[in-house]
């Protein structure tokens, strides 16, 4: 148990340093934050791929199995992105603020994506605790992507007028989403032998969708995605050093 903890409280602790140091640069600009952005997404396929689904598929159980969860990880966090309640009403702004083309709309929608990720992204590491020979590299890898993210979310809402604490208390909260991740990843992995390769394939799923379907995308849209491209290699290359 006491690795699951260890794994959860580093998690939650890197999302909130990562904001402390969103305090002090306020705004990054286009071509850093897709450069950071996209060493986070390097981070998160390498994670995905060589620390959940490729293990899974070396385990004793059908191929399928490990496949119809990389898919059920996708479509859970597809079906996230239209159940989850709008997020306006944390920022404490006036409504007039929340106009769909406004700049803060934006933010909020990316930081939406942010938060949807953190629950099975702690499953991952939960999961990859849960194993009879737990492995750190999943929760190091996500921790130090953790960092960065943690700077792009909170910066950009102190520049939109959000209030200090109330940034602070959405760090928090998206940080402590991730413990409960964990302990979800982790029981769920526990239960049974036979369903450990479904629960990585679900995690490694879920991180791919949020990889290419928010991360990357983000990252080529301002005219920066060389950078991007390089550093997400970089961010690949960083856990397989893990590794």
């Amino acid at each position: 148990m006491t690795q699951v903890w260890l794994s959860a409280a580093g998690l939650c602790l890197s999302t909130v340093v990562g904001s402390v140091l969103g305090y002090f640069i306020k705004e990054l600009p286009h071509k850093w934050n897709d450069t950071v952005l996209g060493y986070c997404a390097g981070i998160m396929l390498a994670a995905a791929t060589l620390g959940l689904i490729a293990p899974a598929f070396e385990m004793d159980a059908p191929w399928w199995l490990v496949a119809v969860g990389v898919m059920a990880g996708s479509l859970f966090l597809n079906v996230l992105d239209f159940i989850t309640p709008h997020l306006h009403h944390i920022t404490g702004l006036d409504p007039e603020e929340h106009h769909p083309d406004t700049k803060l709309s934006r933010i909020l929608l990316f930081v939406m994506a942010i938060a949807i990720h953190k629950l099975p992204e702690g499953m991952a590491a939960g999961v990859s605790m849960s194993d009879a020979d737990p492995s750190w590299a999943v929760s190091f890898g996500l921790a130090m992507q953790n960092i960065p993210e943690g700077m792009v979310i909170i910066a950009p809402l102190l520049m939109a007028g959000v209030s200090l604490v109330r940034t602070f208390s959405i760090s928090l909260a998206i940080g402590l989403l991730e413990v409960v991740g964990v302990w979800m990843g982790f029981a769920l992995g526990s239960l049974s032998a036979a369903f450990l390769p479904f629960m990585l394939g679900f995690a490694g799923g879920a991180m791919l969708y949020v990889t290419s379907d928010e991360m990357i995308p983000e990252t080529h849209a301002h005219g920066y995605q060389k950078q991007a491209t390089y550093s997400l290699l970089l961010g690949f290359l960083t856990f397989l050093l893990i590794e």
